[in-house]
């Protein structure tokens, strides 16, 4: 999953920005309100970690605009970072549009498993952890198992099992995940997808098992879902 992070301390948004992508995350950093909006206006983020108080273009402004285009039906999450903490302010935050408010300072603990629970929202799911078939992830423990398997899983294979389970039975195109399991660096003139996409299906199936990653020529790639195959 992509997530910007937004705020004016640059120190705390890079401390931030190391800690989810720790967690997995592919995370863009931005340090005010008319660069946060100019990146969501190219990159599909599933998540956007934003700062309530900045200079020029606020927390609230930019909320607004997200909510109000280029694509209103479907917004990014937004969860708000502020160190105002009046009943008033959070009803502002809310009535901006923001899906949850973290007061400053906090804990990365509680940071990392509001965003869980928002993605989980997003993806429609209730718990932390996903289940396709076999294959078990706990987000929140960051295991992977087939079975009774554990599988070692660099942070970027996680991320993309990830984004698979919540997209199970359907076919993503590589565009989709270059854009929502890689951050801005990545090249997408390279073939990372691919190799990474060759990594985890080797890990996720070894000799005697079935295949669950499917390469869904001139498409992309679909996990199997068996209570979505026919």
């Amino acid at each position: 999953m992509r997530i910007l992070v937004v705020d004016d301390e640059e120190d705390l948004a890079e401390a931030i920005g190391r800690g989810l992508r720790r967690e997995g995350y592919a995370i863009d950093l931005s340090f005010d309100g008319e660069d946060a909006l100019a990146k969501a206006a190219v990159n599909a983020y599933d998540l956007i970690c934003l700062d309530l108080t900045m200079p020029g273009i606020d927390g609230l402004d930019v909320c607004r605009r997200l909510r109000e285009g280029p694509n209103p039906a479907e917004p990014p999450r937004v969860l708000m970072l502020t160190a105002r903490d009046t009943i008033d302010d959070r009803i502002a935050g809310l009535d901006a549009g923001a899906d949850d408010y973290l007061v400053k300072p906090f804990a990365f603990g509680e940071l990392a498993a509001r965003v869980r629970s928002l993605l989980r929202r997003e993806a429609g799911k209730s718990t932390s952890v996903l289940h396709v078939g076999q294959l078990e992830l706990d987000t929140a423990r960051h295991i992977a198992r087939r079975g009774m398997r554990i599988l070692d899983l660099t942070a970027k294979e996680f991320a993309l099992l990830r984004y698979f389970m919540a997209h199970g039975g359907l076919v993503v195109s590589q565009e989709e995940l270059l854009e929502h399991v890689w951050d801005e660096h990545a090249d997408p003139f390279t073939n990372t997808v691919r190799v990474t996409v060759g990594t985890l299906r080797r890990k996720v199936t070894i000799e005697g098992e079935e295949a669950l990653i499917e390469t869904v020529i001139g498409r992309g790639y679909k996990l199997l879902d068996p209570e979505l195959e026919p």
